[in-house]
């Protein structure tokens, strides 16, 4: 069964977890065959927006006029071609970026993770490295995700090195998930060390992505078009891998091409909702209190092109091509899954309840249920979902079903446990399934980052069946206790030997999480 699983060879394995294959875990045929395939779909959707394949997709040079054509538009280059990057894939994307354009390129620098180039080599991927005498100058920092001074120093260079830029030159700048950690410079008086508190106040209480950037927007002095103001007269290229819902280019890693669109009572508007006002260092109360009269002015970015050349939503179709290539219907539920992950585990719950009575093709419909699962989607404005019509594709379906979704959750840290919105959801999600099962049909979830990175762990999240509750209990393991504090990676960890947590090691890309819900009929 161990050699059956091929795993990407995109994928850093740099400290395992234990794997299902080959455990002394006992576990039903029908179980293990539903968790290799679900490991088998989520490496398949990273896959699909790894850095290579997506620049290769996206840039062409004709030789014979020196053009650089990017989509639509097309770009002279003449030893002119200067390269800025900060985020989880763009070591990667540089590696391509250089071997494409370097006859033109004269400098780079880069912002990438801790660690990465490390953990490349390590793993054997060598098309994610930098060639040797590069003209690319790599930083790494912002360990956990979380600016540091490291990260800071990146971000003056890439200050430093557009604003070295005149109207003959072309910036190409490559942004993916993690670029906003990775590229940290705060407006002075305030300190990396206060605005990093700030964001973990934020994130603490629940805010979402979108409320962080337009704080972090505010506060910076690259964010929110800053960048794009700094480089110009010259020529903006930017190539975007998303890692938020909806893919807005203003809000990936803060928009630091973008002309910013929000103002002084956006932020204070978020730190009322929050209760934070007064906690706030008088430096950030200087900043914002000046930050609508700022004499520079919104960067006009007409100098810019924004292309975003990689998403969730590529990643969730070639996992649904793989789905249905394994025999499963295949359906993606909504690419914009986003909320508390309490609630998304409760949507998930019923959803998989709904699904395998309609699945089991039994008579009796759970109304009361149904009726919650249709609240819950209005709650979580999955603008794109059409439940019903999921549901009715399920009861039609003559076989095995995978639903697929993708977005991000967010946690409300209450405990000091160590997890990660992956890990959580999915735990959740599988004690709404184990109050909820029947002999016909059978259940998996799976939740990963595909960044393969969930929180501060080594896990990019986690897999679960509805026998979960019964399989902790039989251990001693208190489920709820765990989650009360946040700490779904030591019950994971504890729970037969790891088995359950999906490890890949850094994957080199970033397009947010991606939910499988398996369904077969017994």
């Amino acid at each position: 069964m161990a050699a059956t699983l091929r795993v990407l060879p995109g994928f850093a394995r740099t400290r395992p977890c234990p794997v299902l294959w080959g455990s002394s875990v006992s576990w039903s045929a029908s179980n293990m065959a539903l968790a290799k395939q679900a490991w088998q779909l989520f490496e398949s959707a990273v896959g699909a927006v790894m850095p290579g394949p997506m620049l290769r997709r996206t840039l062409a040079v004709d030789t014979e006029t020196g053009q650089l054509k990017v989509r639509d538009r097309n770009f002279q280059l003449h030893h002119n071609l200067y390269l800025a990057g900060f985020g989880k894939a763009v070591l990667g994307m540089a590696a391509v970026a250089e071997e494409l354009l370097s006859e033109h390129l004269v400098q780079g620098v880069i912002s990438v993770p801790k660690g990465i180039q490390a953990a490349m080599e390590r793993a054997g991927m060598k098309n994610m490295l930098l060639k040797p005498h590069s003209q690319i100058q790599v930083f790494e920092g912002a360990k956990d995700n979380l600016p540091d001074r490291d990260a800071l120093q990146a971000a003056l260079a890439i200050r430093d090195l557009a604003e070295g830029l005149t109207a003959d030159d072309l910036l190409l700048v490559l942004i993916s998930g993690g670029g906003s950690a990775l590229l940290p410079a705060p407006i002075p008086p305030v300190t990396l060390e206060e605005k990093q508190l700030l964001t973990k106040l934020l994130a603490a209480h629940g805010a979402t992505i979108h409320e962080l950037n337009t704080i972090r927007k505010a506060l910076s002095q690259l964010k929110g078009g800053g960048l794009a103001r700094a480089a110009y007269p010259a020529q903006v290229v930017s190539l975007i891998l998303s890692d938020v819902v909806g893919d807005p280019v203003d809000v990936i890693a803060s928009g630091p091409t973008v002309a910013n669109e929000h103002n002084v009572q956006d932020c204070l508007h978020i730190l009322s909702r929050y209760d934070l006002r007064a906690a706030l260092p008088r430096s950030v109360k200087t900043v914002l209190s000046r930050a609508d009269s700022d004499p520079r002015g919104p960067p006009a970015c007409g100098h810019v092109l924004n292309v975003v050349i990689g998403s969730n939503s590529l990643a969730l179709a070639e996992a649904q091509r793989r789905a249905q290539a394994l025999g499963y219907q295949a359906l993606i539920l909504s690419t914009v899954v986003q909320g508390e992950v309490g609630r998304l585990a409760r949507f998930y719950g019923l959803l998989a309840q709904a699904a395998g009575v309609r699945l089991s093709s039994q008579a009796m419909k759970i109304t009361k249920e149904e009726d919650e699962l249709w609240d819950l989607v209005e709650e979580l404005q999955l603008s794109d979902l059409k439940l019903e019509e999921v549901l009715e594709a399920v009861e039609g379906a003559k076989g095995p079903v995978c639903l697929l979704a993708g977005g991000e959750s967010t946690v409300k840290v209450q405990g000091s446990g160590k997890g990660g919105r992956n890990q959580e959801l999915a735990l959740r999600v599988g004690v709404e399934m184990s109050g909820s099962t029947t002999r016909d049909w059978e259940a998996l979830f799976l939740s990963g980052g595909t960044d393969g990175q969930d929180g501060p762990t080594e896990a990019a999240g986690a897999w679960v069946t509805p026998a979960i509750a019964n399989e902790a209990a039989a251990e001693g393991l208190d489920v709820a206790a765990f989650l009360a504090n946040n700490d779904s990676n030591t019950f994971f960890r504890r729970l037969q030997g790891g088995v359950h947590l999906l490890c890949t090691g850094l994957t080199g890309t970033n397009v947010m999480d991606v939910h499988l819900l398996l369904l077969r009929p017994c």
